[in-house]
């Protein structure tokens, strides 16, 4: 059953719903019509009550989602190992999703412009899982076929309470490592012959940039407006919650057409290298 979400509304109550609707695709498309009536200044941004905290946002009964250490190990050069891959893209891609909406239905009293950041991101990232789904479907497969990571949604837990810390740990780490692996990632597919799957990352991979930057940008003004120093911001933040230490190495063009300074790449290099 689709969501049914009134011409006029409250943003954030409307939001809250969309990420609590469990079907991928009514989600998909409840994103959507979502960012068309905020953009058409159908609804508005007045929340009259705190966002509640949620443990897990809807989504179907499939995939069953397991640690990271249960999922196997599939090469590329095989058609299961590179359906192995577009479905835990495709899960990704998914998690993304409830990641930008949560970030509207959760922070409250922002400027208009996050509003529509993230908006925007969401409805990408559903572009992004339909791509994916589609090629699984080409070669009958869908999505819930196989396990998945069950880890995803617990950046969204750990920056419940405080959107700078969601702008630094989900667009700037999380979503910016996609930035380090795909192109390599390309050419092992583009090796493997297979056209349909790079043709759909290449996609993922323009949007992602501009979803990066726009977290750049998020992150830099909040710590900005509280008076705050980002770069010593984002170290403490990454000290805290990933042990001071970040995975390399980093795509220094992607990162920089994303919004990562010169300064920025030298604290990820120094990051990556302590411990």
């Amino acid at each position: 059953m689709s969501v049914s979400l009134p011409d006029r509304g409250e943003l954030h109550s409307l939001a809250g719903a969309v990420l609590m609707t469990r079907a991928a695709g009514d989600k998909c498309d409840a994103v959507e019509r979502l960012r068309e009536r905020w953009d058409n200044g159908e609804l508005r941004a007045e929340a009259a009550r705190p966002a509640r905290r949620i443990d897990d946002p809807g989504r179907p009964a499939r995939p069953q989602l397991v640690s990271h250490a249960q999922l196997p190990r599939r090469g590329l050069g095989s058609l299961r190992g590179r359906l192995a891959l577009a479905h835990a893209l495709a899960h990704i891609e998914f998690n993304a999703i409830n990641l930008a909406i949560d970030a509207v239905y959760r922070f409250r009293e922002l400027p208009v412009a996050f509003y529509s950041d993230w908006l925007r991101v969401a409805s990408e990232e559903a572009v992004h899982f339909n791509l994916l789904c589609d090629y699984l479907s080409g070669h009958q497969c869908a999505y819930g076929d196989f396990a998945a990571h069950g880890g995803l949604w617990e950046a969204a837990r750990r920056t419940a309470d405080d959107v700078v810390a969601r702008m630094a740990l989900v667009p700037r780490v999380l979503e910016a490592r996609g930035l380090d692996v795909t192109p390599p990632l390309i050419e092992k597919l583009r090796k493997a012959g297979d056209a349909s799957l790079v043709a759909a990352l290449q996609r993922i991979y323009t949007d992602e940039i501009a979803h990066v930057r726009i977290g750049n940008h998020w992150f830099r003004q909040l710590c900005t407006d509280r008076g705050e120093d980002p770069r010593a911001v984002f170290r403490e933040l990454v000290t805290t919650h990933y042990a001071g230490r970040l995975r390399g190495p980093f795509n220094q063009q992607g990162r920089a057409e994303a919004g990562f300074s010169a300064a920025d790449m030298r604290d990820l290099q120094e990051l990556s290298n302590s411990g």
